[in-house]
């Protein structure tokens, strides 16, 4: 009896075993088939960049992912940046020794007095109307002077026990430059920017018109000083010509005269008013008026000219002298 179970537990635990084997066996079997799969090919799927998150969180541009250096020092530096940073060429108003003028745009806060915020503009007079202390000239003043005043005009007429007082400065208008004679849009333009140039202004004002000048004169107070210089346009973008893009101030004048004339008369095919280009000598000037007829003489060709002292000289000159502004041409009839 006890050999008999002993006989069925052997072959019960052979049958355990195979069983096992037999599992064994097929995982294995299953393992291999799925190694021996091809693979997909890749063309199937498209290539996927994985583009960078920026520190405030959301996902680059595609175009930023190829310079993703560059993209993260610059997410960085806006990051470290203050929040009101003036940007770079713009006309800081915190700045120290920046007055109040007319035409700026400023906005006042009283600490836990809500009532007495206000946002104004300055008057040509530098005035603004203020709750309950009614008109105040803020211009002229620098910020710190501005805000001392309300603080302290507030404190007199017991409206607020200790007024704590801001005062800043939304948009710079006080800062202005003045374009005058042949230009599409004379008038004043504001400077908002440090490093406004005479071309900016000029363009500003719409360009010159035909008949203008080349030369444009510039006017205005350096280092407290007045300051006059003339500007020649077509120079202004020559190769070296940045050199005389003027940075334009506060009360800068710009002035563009009319094109320089010469007059031509007597025995020539076209007399009248001709244009004077630069540069032009007698002969260019008379073939500008169609030569000289056909009683014109050369031996009579006068130009009456007019001298610093004002006085009106009768000069005879060469074919290839120089004509200025204001010459007067005179062909003489022919004798013979």
């Amino acid at each position: 009896m006890n050999l008999f179970r002993l006989q069925a537990s052997v072959a019960s635990a052979g049958s355990a075993a195979s069983a096992a084997a037999v599992l064994v066996a097929l995982l294995s079997a299953a393992g291999a088939a799925a190694q021996t799969v091809a693979p997909r090919p890749a063309a199937v799927f498209p290539a996927v960049t994985t583009a960078p998150v920026l520190p405030s969180g959301s996902l680059a541009p595609a175009a930023a992912v190829a310079d993703q250096p560059r993209a993260l020092a610059s997410a960085r530096a806006d990051l470290t940046a203050s929040p009101g940073a003036p940007v770079a060429g713009a006309i800081d108003p915190a700045a120290p020794g920046y007055r109040l003028g007319a035409a700026d745009l400023v906005r006042i806060v009283v600490y836990q007095n809500p009532d007495l915020t206000l946002e104004a503009r300055l008057t040509e007079a530098g005035m603004i109307r203020y709750p309950l202390l009614g008109p105040i000239r803020l211009g002229g003043l620098d910020i710190a002077s501005a805000e001392r005043l309300i603080a302290e005009s507030l404190q007199r007429g017991n409206f607020v026990r200790q007024p704590q007082v801001t005062l800043s400065v939304q948009q710079v208008r006080a800062h202005q430059a003045s374009v005058l004679g042949l230009v599409n849009r004379p008038g004043r333009y504001p400077i908002e920017v440090t490093d406004l140039r005479l071309s900016d202004l000029l363009a500003m004002a719409g360009g010159t018109v035909p008949g203008s000048s080349d030369v444009v004169v510039v006017t205005g107070v350096r280092e407290g000083k007045a300051f006059r210089f003339e500007v020649d346009l077509p120079r202004l973008f020559a190769p070296d010509g940045a050199r005389f893009d003027l940075l334009m101030r506060d009360g800068d004048a710009v002035w563009i005269d009319r094109q320089p004339l010469v007059y031509i008369y007597g025995e020539v095919q076209r007399p009248g008013v001709l244009r004077l280009e630069r540069e032009v000598t007698l002969m260019q000037a008379l073939a500008a008026g169609g030569g000289l007829s056909a009683r014109g003489t050369e031996k009579g060709i006068r130009v009456h000219r007019r001298a610093e002292d004002g006085r009106v000289r009768v000069l005879q000159p060469r074919m290839d002298d120089p004509v200025r502004d204001g010459d007067v041409v005179y062909v003489r009839e022919s004798l013979f």
